[in-house]
C-alpha cells in the first residue's frame, strides 16, 4: 500500500483548513458598496451584503496578493496573508515605495484585481478571499478567540 500523496498535518492546522474552506452565507460575500482609494493611496473599503464593513491599507491588500505565486511563497514561509516578508538585516536597507496601485479592475461579478505600481498584476482578490481575511477587530478578534479557546 503507497502512502505517496499523504500529508499528515496537526490538530491546529486541520482547523485552520477547515475555517478556511467553510461556505459563508451568500450575503457575507457580496458587497453592497466597494470603494478603492486609489488617489488617497490609502486602501479599500467594502460594505458587504450582510451589514459587515471590512477595510484594508493597500501595503495589506499588496502582501495578501492570492496569485498562485504569492500565495505558495507565503506558504512556504509560513506567513498568513497580509504578514510582511521579515526583513534581512542591512546596514542600509533599499528603499521601497509604499504599494500602491495603478490600475483597479472588477472581474466579473466575483472579484477585484489590481496592478500594482512595482509591476505585479497577476493577483485577483475575490470577494470570499478579502471577506475571509477581514482585518476589523471584530473578524480579528474572533480568530483570536478561536485560536485561545482550542488551546
Amino acid at each position: 500500500m503507497s502512502h505517496e500523496g499523504i500529508r499528515f498535518v496537526s490538530a491546529e492546522e486541520a482547523r485552520r483548513h477547515d475555517q478556511q474552506h467553510r461556505e459563508l452565507p451568500r450575503e457575507a460575500v457580496e458587497p453592497a458598496k466597494v470603494r478603492v482609494h486609489k488617489t488617497e493611496g490609502t486602501g479599500m473599503e467594502i460594505e458587504w451584503k450582510d451589514g459587515h464593513f471590512s477595510a484594508w491599507n493597500f501595503a495589506w491588500l499588496r502582501l495578501a496578493c492570492p496569485c498562485a505565486t504569492c500565495h505558495e511563497e507565503r506558504e512556504h514561509s509560513g506567513r498568513r496573508p497580509g504578514e510582511p516578508k521579515p526583513k534581512a538585516a542591512a546596514l542600509l536597507p533599499m528603499y521601497e515605495p509604499p504599494p500602491r496601485p495603478t490600475t483597479v479592475t472588477p472581474v466579473g461579478r466575483y472579484a477585484i484585481s489590481f496592478h500594482w505600481n512595482d509591476g505585479h498584476t497577476s493577483g485577483i482578490y475575490s470577494w470570499d478571499f478579502l471577506r475571509r481575511n477581514c482585518t476589523c477587530l471584530e473578524c480579528t478578534g474572533e480568530h483570536i478567540a478561536e485560536s485561545q479557546e482550542r488551546s
